[in-house]
């Protein structure tokens, strides 16, 4: 009994300072975020910084001034923004199809989770097997007559490239569908008792109302493809064509034992994802102004 007037004292004494208690639900989920992102990120930030030789920016310097290195940017960009691109825009016109409930709608999202359950890594494996010179693939062109050799489809950036766009492409198309299906169909009958054809219904109410969710995709599945790591190695080439900056920083601590270096090298991958994110969020506002300001036509 006691405790229980104890209790109700420090309550109310909480609710008369001004001290929303709900607050301390939030609790757990920032020292989740402090340990497992804010501190690791400081921790490599300031590690980057602690070179095993020369100043503090040797290795930054050492990243930007050697071609090896520096041109794994470039690469990951290769890969990571066609793959986006190609997600993107065959999700959206997917799932605008899609976006009524149906029995199709159903079927297709089911079959796409299937590459998201598997992973990068049984994909990879799938592929080797489907698009090898004596994959399934090849063999098909081969008995119809089409070609007289394999093409090469493996060990390249055509495979790395179709790695990603397959487990890619069900993540992308899953969120744009929940977007798309959350925008009120009254909006676009309305503008079609006004005279509006397909088109314009699309560009004039769709495309706005989607124009935030789709950066938001957009970005999530550019640091996903930017992060490319298995594929590369298992389908690419990681040594030339498809060397990209994971490797790079994974060859650094693993195999140089340079932690400073790839520290280093994941505080520039960090910064060009930054960087593009900011520039896709930069074109949004160029469909969307907020609630406040409308849509452009």
């Amino acid at each position: 009994m006691a405790g229980s007037v104890a209790k109700s004292t420090v309550w109310i004494a909480g609710q008369n300072a001004g001290v929303d208690r709900t607050v301390l639900l939030v609790v757990p989920g920032v020292l989740f975020v402090i340990l497992l992102f804010i501190y690791p990120f400081l921790y490599g930030l300031g590690l980057s910084f602690t070179p095993k030789e020369g100043g503090f920016a040797a290795n930054y310097a050492k990243f930007f001034s050697t071609p090896y290195l520096s041109q794994t940017i470039w690469t990951t960009l290769s890969l990571a923004i066609p793959a986006t691109v190609i997600n993107v825009g065959f999700a959206l016109p997917l799932a605008f199809h899609l976006r009524h409930a149906s029995r199709p709608q159903r079927i297709i999202s089911g079959l796409l989770v299937v590459p998201i359950t598997l992973g990068t890594v049984l994909v990879a494996e799938g592929l080797l097997t489907y698009l090898g010179p004596q994959g399934w693939f090849n063999r098909a062109l081969i008995e119809f007559g089409l070609i007289n050799t394999p093409v090469k489809l493996t060990h390249n950036y055509w495979g790395v490239l179709m790695s990603l766009v397959v487990t890619g492409f069900p993540f992308d198309f899953l969120l744009i569908l929940s977007y798309i299906t959350g925008i009120d169909p009254a909006l676009a009958q309305a503008a079609a008792t006004l005279g509006a054809g397909p088109i314009q219904r699309f560009r004039q109410i769709y495309l706005p109302l989607l124009a935030p969710g789709l950066a938001v995709v957009f970005c999530l599945a550019f640091v996903l493809s930017f992060s490319v790591f298995p594929s590369a190695i298992l389908l690419g080439n990681p040594a030339s064509s498809t060397r990209v900056i994971t490797i790079a920083a994974y060859q650094a601590a693993y195999e140089d034992y340079d932690y400073s270096l790839a520290s280093a090298i994941a505080m520039i991958m960090c910064a060009v994802q930054l960087v593009i994110v900011a520039v896709v969020l930069s074109i949004r506002g160029l469909f969307y102004r907020g609630p406040a300001g409308g849509a452009k036509g």
